[in-house]
């Protein structure tokens, strides 16, 4: 098996429905159909047509070529620290 390890780089994110959305998310979610769904324990957003879906405390991150995709705050945590 062959071992890789991730090449140091910076990105932006947020946490969904828990921090205020930065301008890049505001513009990224003006171009897009989604909706916001809430059930009893959690929000969701959903965007079909790029087959993501986030929920509530899910940081969402602008990566490298301006794409944007949820990560779940375990997963987050373990793989970026906060420069700020």
């Amino acid at each position: 098996m062959t071992r890789y390890k991730k090449k140091p780089l910076e990105v932006e994110a947020f946490r969904l429905f828990v921090e205020e959305p930065p301008e890049w998310f505001n513009d990224w979610l003006k171009h897009k159909y989604y909706e916001v769904r809430h059930s009893l324990k959690e929000r969701l957003l959903i965007v079909p047509n790029e087959q993501i879906t986030a929920h509530e405390g899910d940081y969402m991150i602008l990566g490298i070529e301006g794409e944007v995709y949820p990560c779940y705050p375990g997963i987050f945590e373990k793989t970026y620290e906060k420069l700020d």
